[in-house]
């Protein structure tokens, strides 16, 4: 049952997304505050807790800086590559990796 929600809920979304920036961006119809949250969902869910959790109890103090280090890497990364993403009307780091190369060469090199 759930599955067969989901691909409905997939189904109707697709018929309403005209292009790939629609679909990653919901055509920039998203406020930044909700932008936000959704990223934070996604940063802090419950397999990031569980996870962390598990590998403070198998590796002890070593997971603890491993956790810090994640939490500071993620606005530095998020400051860092998503704006001159943006700037290049791109959404993701294949789209940014094909506009400047050769496409059909890093196909090619993917397909191998």
């Amino acid at each position: 049952m759930f599955l067969g929600i989901t691909l409905g809920a997939t189904w109707i979304a697709s018929k309403r997304n005209t292009d790939k920036l629609a679909f990653f961006t919901a055509s920039g119809g998203i406020p930044a505050w909700q932008n936000g949250l959704a990223i934070a969902g996604d940063f802090m869910s419950a397999a990031t807790f569980l996870g962390i959790t598990g590998l403070m109890f198998a590796l002890g103090f070593d997971a603890f800086i491993l956790s810090i280090g994640i939490v500071v890497g993620w606005p530095i990364m998020l400051m860092l590559i998503c704006e001159p993403f943006r700037n290049l009307g791109k959404v993701t780091f294949v789209d940014v990796v094909m506009f400047r190369f050769e496409a059909t060469g890093l196909r090619m090199l993917a397909a191998i």
